[in-house]
């Protein structure tokens, strides 16, 4: 039976990444933390599909807004810093993502997609899963789609924002509306 993460503390990770400036590294959900930001973490099955580069460089494009937002962003695949680094370094028009703005990391041993619930373990890829982790490391929102169907920036900015208020937002609630008194 599935465990409730979502008002937890989130998992905690470690893992080799692409950085923006496409050297290898790590990125570390403490580091993030220690910073006092919010963390956009998602995971996407595969580098070279169809779907994904769809995602990753929407989000990209629009990565200043979640910076403003204090929030870090890292997308995570089961694929190695190496082939992220080949498909980084791809054009767009050749089913590649270009430059990002943001970290790749490779979960090559498959323990953070595990651990977050969105491994396919008999075909070693991620589903499409969405984390929100606030700065105190407490999992406060996730959502897991089918590999077929991408996801929408515009609602993880609403919800990032939603969260960030603190208090109740309504159906539909956007950012300058007023939220509900408890």
């Amino acid at each position: 039976m599935a465990e409730r993460m979502v008002g937890k503390p989130a998992p905690r990770f470690s893992m080799e990444a692409v950085l923006p400036n496409m050297a290898f590294g790590k990125v570390q959900l403490e580091d993030i933390m220690k910073q006092g930001k919010w963390t956009i973490l998602f995971f996407y099955p595969m580098d070279f599909t169809f779907v994904c580069p769809t995602e990753i460089t929407a989000i990209s494009e629009r990565y200043e807004e979640f910076e403003k937002l204090d929030a870090e962003v890292i997308g995570v695949s089961t694929d190695t810093i190496h082939t992220h680094l080949a498909w980084i370094k791809t054009d767009r028009s050749e089913n590649g993502i270009g430059s990002l703005n943001y970290p790749l990391a490779a979960d090559t041993n498959h323990r953070v997609s595990r651990d977050y619930g969105v491994l396919i373990e008999e075909e070693g890829v991620a589903l499409r899963g969405l984390f929100i982790i606030n700065p105190e490391g407490d999992l406060m929102y996730q959502t897991v789609f089918d590999n077929n169907i991408g996801r929408s920036v515009d609602e993880t900015l609403r919800v990032l924002q939603a969260l960030q208020t603190g208090e109740l937002c309504p159906v539909n609630w956007k950012p300058g509306q007023a939220t509900l008194k408890a």
